[in-house]
Order: C-alpha cells, then sequence, then structure tokens
C-alpha cells in the first residue's frame, strides 16, 4: 500500500461500494454474467477487485528525473491523491528517482487474468478490434503526473459502448470487458513506455492502482450492469 486513504478515496470506496448492493441482488437472482462467468461468481470478482485495489505488487524498476517543481507541488498532490510525495521525494536526495513500478491486485492483475480467461474461452476478433482504439485513445489522453504516476480519465472505458452495441449486442458485456479493461491497461504500458524520463518521475508508478483503478473498475461495472439488459 502506497498511500493513505484521502476524502476522493473514500468517496469513491463509498460509491463503488453503494453500487456492488443493487449488483449484488441483480447476481443473487442470476441477472448479470459476464460471459462464462455467472452471476455469483461475477459479483465476488468485483468484490475481490474493490478490496484488492490498495495491494501493490512489485514489478520491476527504472530511473526517471526528480522535477524541481515537485517539492513546491508535493502538499496539492498529496491533498488530491492521498499520496505522500514529499516523503518519497526525501528518501533520496539525488536528482532522479529509482522508480518501482508495481502492478496493483484489484486494478492490473485480477482484470487481466479474467480478461485472458475471456478470450481463451469466447474469443471476439470485433473486441480485439474496438481494443485498438482504446489503446490508441488511453495513450492520447492519459497523462504522466510527477510524483504520482500514470493518470487515465477515469471514464474512458465507457467509450466501447456504442462499438459494443452496434458490433455484438448479444455479447455485449464481455465486449466491453475485454476493450475497454484490455485497452486501458495495454494504453497504460504503453504510456508508461513513451512517457519522457529525462522531464518527469516519481517514486512509484502502479499501474491499475493510483491514477488507473477508477477507470479500471467503471469499465468492469459497465460490462456487468449491460449484462443485465442483454
Amino acid at each position: 500500500m502506497r498511500g493513505y486513504l484521502s476524502k476522493s478515496d473514500i468517496r469513491m470506496y463509498a460509491i463503488f461500494g453503494l453500487l456492488l448492493l443493487p449488483i449484488a441482488s441483480l447476481c443473487y437472482h442470476g441477472n448479470l454474467s459476464l460471459g462464462t462467468i455467472s452471476s455469483l461468481p461475477l459479483f465476488f470478482l468485483l468484490l475481490i477487485m474493490l478490496a484488492a485495489s490498495r495491494i501493490e505488487v512489485p514489478f520491476t524498476k527504472i530511473r526517471t528525473k526528480k522535477p524541481e517543481h515537485l517539492t513546491r507541488d508535493a502538499l496539492a498532490l498529496e491533498d488530491i491523491y492521498g499520496i505522500p510525495v514529499l516523503n518519497e521525494l526525501n528518501v533520496e536526495k539525488r536528482q532522479a528517482f529509482d522508480t518501482i513500478i508495481t502492478l496493483n491486485l484489484g486494478g492490473f492483475i485480477i482484470p487481466v487474468l479474467t480478461l485472458l480467461y475471456l478470450l481463451i474461452t469466447q474469443p471476439d476478433t470485433s473486441a480485439l478490434e474496438v481494443m485498438l482504439i482504446m489503446i490508441v485513445a488511453v495513450s492520447l489522453l492519459a497523462e504522466m503526473i510527477s510524483g504520482i504516476g500514470i493518470v487515465v480519465p477515469d471514464y474512458i472505458g465507457l467509450i466501447s459502448i456504442p462499438f459494443a452495441l452496434i458490433l455484438a449486442p448479444q455479447n455485449a458485456a464481455i465486449f466491453v470487458f475485454v476493450s475497454s479493461v484490455g485497452g486501458i491497461l495495454v494504453g497504460s504500458c504503453t504510456t508508461l513506455i513513451t512517457f519522457d524520463r529525462e522531464k518527469k518521475g516519481s517514486a512509484y508508478i502502479n499501474l491499475g492502482g493510483i491514477g488507473g483503478f477508477k477507470a479500471i473498475y467503471v469499465s468492469a461495472l459497465a460490462a456487468s450492469i449491460i449484462s443485465y439488459f442483454i
């Protein structure tokens, strides 16, 4: 766990927790599914993703710049994102971060495993094609913020819904999950590879965590709810 619970985090967990209540009822009556993932497993998948969103698994390290302006902006960033930016700055006195790349358990590892399972059990080439559109959209709209990491717009995953309803209305739930979650995760990795390490940096970059979890979870919720109307 990297940061502390900020007001925005508490609000996020409260909103997602409230959304899980009607989803729990729908799953109990067998009204939701995600391909071969039936109602109850789907509910537990969403619950575990939310519960595991504070767990980061270290993956690798890179060297990134420690911008001079970061000390000035540290307190504001801490207030917005709930991350101890100032403490992370003071760990090393050098002008560069030994940046630790982590994979969030609830926002990266579990979604990737679910995505692979869906692609193996119910492959859909049209969903993969729209995933490419999502990757481009995320790569264009995601931003590497010094001291924080890669930040993805929260509702970017909803872009795939019109494509799903047009191209695969009978499998729209799987379509949205695969294209949106896959696009966000791959797009985040693309942003990680391409951002200028000589200008921006952070002590940690949490893939699927800080800056990305909301987008992933909104996409998963949207895919689940869409299955009710199919």
